[in-house]
C-alpha cells in the first residue's frame, strides 16, 4: 500500500512557482520578501524581523495556563533530547596511532514554522530545543504573519522560551529561499528544518545542496493496529486527531476484528459531527481514510511495515510485546493510553517525523540533526612507515601516483 503525498499532484506547476520565487529572492532580497508578503499574506510589512516590543506584547497576550503547559512540555522535550547528545571520541593504538571523531554543532540553523491553517507553538519547541541542546550558535525562525502583520503570540512566546535568536515574518517558499541564500535582513543558514505545505517542501528540495535540510515532509499520517480489546471511541478519536490536520492527511486502522471495524466506522461518523475542523477532517477521511480487516496480527504488521507510517499506535493486548514486530515507523505509541497527541505536545520525543513511507530510511528530528562529525587521524613517523607499502600499493593500483608519492617522499626521508 502506497501513501499519497502532498507532492503527488501538480508537482510541475508547484516547481515552476517555487523556482520563480527562489530566483526572485536571490535577486531582490528583502524587497522580494515584502512583495510576497503583500501578494500571499495580504499584509504590508515595514520590518521583517520581530521586534523586542512585539515579544513583550506577546507575553501579555497569552494565559498563565498556556505558559505553564509550554514550560512543562519544554521540560519533557529537553529531558528526552538531552539523552541524544553525542560526544567526541578517540582511540589510542600502539605505535603512535590516534584515531577519533570530533562532534561539532552547526553554526547557523533556520527553523520554518507553518502558520496557514493553525498556529504551532509545539513545532517551535520540537525544532528549537534540539538545536539549542546541540549548541547551535544562531537559531533563526521564519513563520508567516497574521493579517494584522504580527506573529501569533503563542508562537512568539514559544520561540522565546526555546531560545530562538531571531524571528522573521516570512512564510512559504520565499522563507526557505531567504534562509538558504540570505537577504539584507535574514542571515544565510547552514541547515533548514521544520514542516510546511507543498510549496515549502518543494523549496526545501530545490535549495538542498546549497544548504542542508531535515526532510521533505508530506501530510500527516496515522496507522492504528487494533484487536478486539481496543476501545472503538478511542480509535476513532485518534484517527480524527490526524485527519483534522489537512485534507490530504491519512488515517488508517488495521484490525483483526470485523466487529471493531464497524464500531470504529460508526464512531468516526459520530465524532466528525462534533469537530470544529469537521470540513478538513471529513475530506481527509473520505479521500485517505481506511479500515482494513486482516486475519492475524502478523498480517497487520506486514501492512504496517509496507506503509512505514509517520505515527503508529498499537491498541492491542500486551501491546509492548509487539514493538519488535515494527521495522518501519516514525514514532510508536504503545497501548490504549498512549495516544498520538501525547507525542505531538508533551511526552518528549520529537514530533517532526518522517512521512510518506520515508520511515523506511529516515528518523525523527533530534539533537544529532544539528551536529556534524569530523574524523581525526594522527600517525607517528613509525606508524606511517609500517603502513607505507600498503598505502602505495593501493594508490598505484588506482593510478593515483601522486598519492603514492606523498607516502614515498616520507618513506625516503626515513631511510
Amino acid at each position: 500500500m502506497k501513501l499519497k503525498t502532498n507532492l503527488d499532484n501538480n508537482t510541475e506547476s508547484i516547481d515552476d512557482t517555487v523556482l520563480s520565487i527562489i530566483k526572485e529572492v536571490r535577486k531582490a532580497g528583502d524587497d522580494a520578501l515584502f512583495h510576497y508578503a503583500k501578494k500571499f499574506d495580504r499584509v504590508d510589512l515595514n520590518e521583517l524581523r520581530v521586534s523586542e516590543a512585539e515579544f513583550k506584547e506577546a507575553e501579555q497576550q497569552v494565559s498563565e495556563q498556556f505558559r505553564s503547559a509550554l514550560l512543562n512540555a519544554k521540560k519533557n522535550i529537553t529531558l528526552f533530547h538531552e539523552a541524544q547528545k553525542e560526544k567526541s571520541w578517540f582511540i589510542n593504538q600502539p605505535n603512535g596511532i590516534m584515531l577519533g571523531q570530533k562532534v561539532t554543532p552547526m553554526d547557523k540553523v533556520g527553523i520554518y514554522v507553518p502558520g496557514g491553517k493553525a498556529a504551532y507553538p509545539s513545532t517551535v519547541l520540537m525544532n528549537a530545543i534540539p538545536a539549542k541542546l546541540a549548541g547551535v550558535g544562531t537559531i533563526s525562525m521564519t513563520t508567516p504573519p497574521q493579517k494584522d502583520g504580527k506573529i501569533n503570540p503563542h508562537v512568539l512566546v514559544a520561540a522565546s522560551l526555546a531560545g530562538v535568536n531571531r524571528v522573521y515574518k516570512v512564510g512559504g517558499a520565499q522563507a526557505i529561499a531567504a534562509l538558504a541564500y540570505g537577504t539584507e535582513s535574514i542571515m544565510k543558514v547552514d541547515k533548514i528544518v521544520g514542516p510546511g505545505n507543498a510549496y515549502v517542501a518543494r523549496a526545501k528540495k530545490w535549495v538542498y545542496g546549497d544548504v542542508a535540510i531535515d526532510m521533505i515532509a508530506g501530510p500527516s499520517e496515522i496507522c492504528i493496529v487494533a484487536d478486539e480489546s481496543a476501545n472503538a471511541p478511542f480509535v476513532a478519536a485518534d484517527l480524527l486527531s490526524q485527519a483534522e490536520h489537512d485534507e490530504q492527511a491519512t488515517a488508517i486502522c488495521v484490525t483483526t476484528s470485523r466487529s471493531l471495524a464497524q464500531q470504529v466506522k460508526d464512531e468516526v461518523e459520530k465524532q466528525l459531527e462534533t469537530l470544529e475542523r469537521k470540513e478538513i477532517a471529513e475530506a481527509s477521511i473520505r479521500q485517505n481514510g481506511r479500515i482494513i480487516v486482516v486475519d492475524s496480527l502478523q498480517d497487520a504488521f506486514h501492512i504496517v511495515n509496507e506503509i512505514a507510517p509517520e505515527h503508529l499506535q498499537l491498541m492491542i493486548k500486551n501491546a509492548s510485546d509487539y514493538v519488535s514486530y515494527v521495522r518501519h515507523a516514525g514514532a510508536i505509541f504503545v497501548g490504549n493510553y498512549s495516544p498520538e497527541p501525547l507525542g505531538d505536545y508533551f511526552a518528549g520525543p520529537n514530533h517532526t517525523l518522517p512521512t510518506s513511507g520515508t520511515a523506511r530510511f529516515a528518523s525523527p528530528l533530534g539533537v544529532y540533526d544539528f551536529m556534524k562529525k569530523s574524523s581525526i587521524i594522527q600517525y607517528s613517523e613509525a606508524a606511517l612507515k609500517h603502513a607505507s607499502e600498503n598505502i602505495m600499493t593501493l594508490a598505484n593500483m588506482e593510478g593515483l601516483t601522486a598519492h603514492a608519492n606523498s607516502i614515498n617522499v616520507r618513506k625516503k626521508e626515513q631511510q
